[in-house]
């Protein structure tokens, strides 16, 4: 059955609609760390290349271990795994907050804590995906991926927002502690929600890897779309983390400038979201994915080379757009292709290749930066998703 085109259908699932809002609390509380996280960093270091490697870091547990996670959740009841992984999420902003307001927080105690995160996110990011179709079903997945890309995207957008008051007011440390307050209603809900999940026979752990490779090996339309959304992943979505930069040494706007910029690609992601979510399908997804594809490298490159703050915010609004457009259809096109048996696993590897390749990315763009300019750097990203996005619509 195909997703039904009803507006922000999912929402009429019980266990949906609170799961999702428990997550705009904690995805709230995720971006407000992640911008007071950046802004640290480049506060200790005033580098670039460190804001890379953090980027980098946070990523570097996907790409180890995100594909073990996909097996997890197709041998164990993937609600289990949510509430395991929520409930550890807490102790890492906790302990970041700390050391902050203690005083005492070094770039390398930033790094642990942003792996420590990453950990946590590789086992959580395939159970997360592939449980939303168990809440909802086949007929609202793209509503429902659609809806929760709105919670993510809305929160990028509120977050840094909340964020950049937060450190000029109140002070940094308030950013990290609230975010380990907002892991709590997720757990709450997870424990309440009335949900049955089959289980299925387990095969060796190997057998399990290559049984969900194999499908996606004999798939050319899936295996040529993980393509295109890899190298989006190693050159287009690092963008983010050299955003202090730009507010700091380009715009001079500050703590503040930095959250209007987040916020500015938050607006874009959430307004695509939404965008999704009210249509309920897209007819014709694989050319929805081209489009989008196309649109975001030019948006990245009038982003770093504008000097116009306002301007800025605009690319960054279209850039999150085309972005998440092209994400969260290609997700939903792939679910949907997918055997209910496999989908744990083959959303691992789509985990794997959209956020596992980050730290790929990060370290080579952080060491671009460096070495010939963050705004040449985004420029030459750009080109090369240019180039993936064209290649793709070749080979339709």
């Amino acid at each position: 059955m195909e997703d039904k085109k009803t507006p922000f259908s999912a929402l009429t699932v019980r266990n949906y609609r609170y799961f999702l809002t428990a997550q705009v609390i904690s995805l709230t509380g995720t971006w407000m760390h992640q911008a007071a996280q950046s802004w640290l960093v480049y506060d200790l270091t005033h580098s670039p290349l460190y804001l890379g490697y953090t980027g980098a870091v946070l990523s570097l547990p996907i790409l180890l271990f995100t594909l073990f996670g996909g097996i997890l959740a197709d041998r164990f009841p993937k609600k289990s795994i949510l509430i395991l992984t929520q409930f550890l999420s807490i102790f890492p902003p906790l302990l970041l907050g700390i050391l902050t307001l203690s005083h005492t927080v070094s770039v390398w105690q930033v790094l642990l804590v942003a792996f420590m995160m990453g950990s946590i996110n590789s086992i959580d990011i395939p159970a997360r995906q592939s449980f939303l179709i168990e809440m909802v079903g086949r007929g609202y997945l793209l509503n429902a991926i659609a809806l929760h890309s709105a919670s993510f995207h809305g929160s990028r957008m509120l977050g840094p927002v909340i964020a950049g008051l937060l450190i000029s007011s109140i002070g940094l440390p308030y950013c990290f502690l609230i975010n380990a307050l907002s892991f709590i209603p997720v757990v709450v809900v997870l424990r309440k929600m009335d949900i049955t999940e089959r289980m299925r026979k387990s095969k060796d752990i190997l057998s399990d890897f290559r049984e969900g490779l194999g499908f996606i090996r004999h798939n050319r339309v899936i295996r040529r779309l993980l393509f295109t959304i890899m190298i989006f992943s190693i050159f287009g979505m690092p963008y983010n983390h050299f955003l202090p930069y730009f507010a700091e040494d380009v715009f001079h706007k500050g703590a503040r400038g930095l959250g209007l910029l987040m916020g500015g690609g938050g607006t874009g992601a959430l307004l695509a979201a939404l965008t999704l979510a009210i249509k309920g399908d897209i007819k014709n997804k694989r050319r929805y994915i081209i489009v989008a594809s196309l649109i975001f490298p030019f948006a990245l490159i009038s982003f770093a080379v504008t000097k116009n703050f306002l301007l800025g915010i605009f690319f960054l609004m279209v850039a999150g757009f085309s972005l998440v457009s092209l994400l969260a259809t290609a997700n939903s096109f792939i679910q949907l292709k997918v055997p209910d048996e496999l989908r744990g696993r083959v959303m691992s590897v789509f985990s794997f290749l959209f956020l596992g390749m980050v730290p790929i990315g990060s370290f080579t763009l952080g060491y671009l930066a460096e070495y010939m300019g963050t705004s040449q750097m985004l420029v030459i990203s750009g080109i090369v998703c240019l180039v993936a996005a064209v290649v793709h619509t070749a080979n339709r």
